[in-house]
């Protein structure tokens, strides 16, 4: 991992397509690193209608803070029976290492305060989208199979698999 570009913390996007294990390998990732270590997923910013826009919410509302000194707050997109809606309110002091792990975690906006990009793929586009609808529910399958089309085209676009300086073995 390279030296902390946003003032004091080390910033590590994980990042790929859904279904590939981000999730787990942000968890697993978080709890090796030593001192203080924070984990936010832009599952807590998307949306099945916002998958990327909600960019400056965590720039403004997270980032551009710890990047002070300052403790970060942004407010949780929370899903009840597959639909989002806004939940509690979300304090991040400080950390010396953040994690931002999900689709988009590391687009290129974020690319200058990276201290590594990690990508998770996990090949097989029909596995990826088994293992989304386990963890959401098959009532989200339509908007998972659409989901999978939007990512497509967001990578291919962002190039953040190019970018990255990590892609460990997925399975």
């Amino acid at each position: 991992m390279g030296p902390p570009k946003l003032g004091a913390v080390r910033v590590v996007a994980v990042d790929g397509p859904s279904g590939s294990g981000k999730s787990t390998y942000a968890v697993e990732l978080a709890r090796k690193l030593p001192g203080r270590v924070r984990v936010v997923r832009t599952d807590d910013f998307a949306t099945w209608d916002d998958p990327v826009a909600w960019w400056p919410r965590l720039r403004d509302g997270v980032l551009l803070p710890l990047a002070e000194g300052r403790p970060g707050r942004y407010r949780r997109t929370e899903w009840t029976e597959g639909r989002p809606h806004p939940g509690a309110w979300v304090d991040v002091e400080p950390p010396d290492v953040l994690i931002v792990e999900g689709v988009s975690a590391g687009r290129r906006a974020i690319t200058p305060v990276l201290s590594a990009l990690v990508w998770i793929e996990v090949d097989d586009p029909a596995v990826r989208l088994e293992r989304a609808v386990a963890r959401d529910g098959e009532s989200c399958r339509p908007e998972l199979i659409a989901w999978q089309r939007f990512e497509a085209g967001w990578f291919a676009v962002d190039g953040t698999r190019d970018r990255a300086t990590h892609r460990p073995l997925t399975g």
